[in-house]
């Protein structure tokens, strides 16, 4: 069974599963993961009950009044496909509900899943300096 919760310290002790950042050519370790679970204004896991392993989740960074930012939602391969991500992006969007702006930016063929979602594709300007994309 898949649950559903905000992540707090408690939850450092469910294993985070293998399988994140799949394809990224430097990916951050566990140990930077949970500091990004940790440090955001939010974040939603996914557990696998019978596993105890974190298998999808969603952050947020905020201003905590008006805008909101979502630079990450992730559910490894073996549970995609089944609405993981689709549950943690609604939740995302429950937690927000009282903001201005909620943004996110996404590769051109992710458009449609957040579109479902009542998003709006507009158009982004990023940098990216991926020396340091394992946050490291």
């Amino acid at each position: 069974m898949i649950n559903y919760r905000l992540y707090y310290p408690a939850l450092d002790e469910v294993d985070l599963a293998d399988g994140f950042f799949e394809a990224w050519p430097q990916h951050p370790d566990k140990k930077t993961h949970r500091k990004i679970l940790n440090n955001s204004f939010k974040s939603i896991v996914a557990i696998d009950d019978e596993k105890n392993q974190i298998i999808g989740f969603i952050n947020i960074i905020s201003d905590g009044v008006l805008s909101a930012y979502i630079p990450l939602l992730e559910v490894i391969p073996d549970y995609r496909n089944q609405g993981i991500g689709s549950q943690l992006m609604q939740l995302a969007l429950k937690e927000l509900d009282d903001f201005y702006m909620i943004d996110l930016v996404c590769d051109q063929d992710r458009v449609s899943f957040y579109e479902k979602l009542g998003m709006t594709e507009c158009c982004a300007m990023v940098w990216r300096n991926y020396r340091k994309q394992s946050g490291e």
